[in-house]
């Protein structure tokens, strides 16, 4: 498994490097089209492009990070790294949001007179360069909460890319100034609730949750379920980081179990099997530990 994480960590890391490289060449583009044409929506599109930039940049930092060996100090190693850019990312793309229902209301009250053509034209390299990046990382999403928050930042800002697209057209052809503010109200909204999403799944993580696609009352049933088990206690599921799901557990072995080793590899090798965790401590005992913990501090009182 160690391998295969290998593998899609270097995938990963090659994708980020290429998306970040086009979005950093048109995000330079996009300023000047913007500037020079006057459009705010195209700005406020380079302004999404940027945190882009900047989402991309801190999530090939994590991966950089996160591949630094474990050691005395940090003995789980670096994974964490790549929860607390899935964290930043969540928030920048909150700012975002914001930031684009605010010019919203602002071009309501004060429209800005545009070059439609020129607006169109960089609005249209952008959607391009977007749907590059998103192809790029498409293949990495569903196992790296990092690589999920870089691809929903590139996913808003193609979305970005098409409403002033859209704006730019209606803009032409009607004088409607006011669609670009509807257009960027709509891409804010649409933006939030999967931003929410990608918060509350980092945080489940920094919180030592149980993993989404773990199901515990399953996990536990199986325990229970398992030839010389006769109770269990202590169960804890939680994620180190994107697909990386540890498991710790008390197991109290029937009284006609003999050598409890063969059993902990048993249940070690269900849980791999089964629900495809395998980073597992299971703790095979006799009695339950707090009564060995009563018993062994009654004997020492009564001695």
């Amino acid at each position: 498994m160690a391998h295969e994480h290998s593998h899609a960590t270097g995938g990963n890391e090659k994708a980020l490097r290429w998306a970040l490289l086009l979005t950093s060449v048109y995000l330079v583009a996009e300023v000047v089209g913007g500037l020079v044409s006057g459009s705010l929506a195209l700005l406020s599109d380079a302004a999404h492009m940027f945190t882009d930039t900047v989402a991309l940049a801190i999530s090939l930092t994590a991966i950089w990070i996160g591949k630094r060996p474990a050691d005395r100090r940090r003995t789980f190693g670096y994974y964490r790294f790549e929860i607390l850019a899935a964290v930043l990312n969540a928030v920048l793309l909150f700012f975002v949001a914001i930031y684009v229902l605010y010019e919203a209301y602002r071009r309501i009250s004060a429209p800005a007179e545009i070059q439609s053509t020129m607006m169109l034209l960089v609005a249209a390299g952008g959607l391009v360069v977007n749907l590059i990046g998103m192809r790029l990382l498409a293949s990495g999403k569903d196992e790296s909460l990092n690589v999920k928050g870089a691809y929903l930042e590139v996913w808003a800002d193609m979305l970005g890319s098409i409403g002033v697209i859209v704006g730019a057209i209606v803009i032409r052809y009607t004088g409607w100034g006011w669609v670009d503010s509807v257009i960027a109200v709509a891409i804010g909204l649409w933006v939030l609730p999967r931003t929410w999403r990608l918060l509350r799944e980092s945080l489940n993580v920094l919180l030592e949750g149980v993993p989404d696609e773990v199901d515990l009352p399953a996990v536990e049933g199986a325990l229970l379920g398992s030839a010389g088990v006769a109770s269990l206690h202590d169960l804890h599921v939680w994620a180190l980081s994107s697909g990386k799901v540890s498991l710790s557990v008390h197991v109290v072995c029937t009284p006609e179990t003999g050598d409890m080793a063969p059993l902990t590899q048993q249940l070690r090798a269900m849980l791999a099997e089964r629900f495809d965790i395998h980073h597992s401590t299971v703790q095979v005992e006799r009695v339950p530990c707090e009564l060995a913990a009563d018993t062994h501090g009654f004997g020492a009182a009564k001695a």
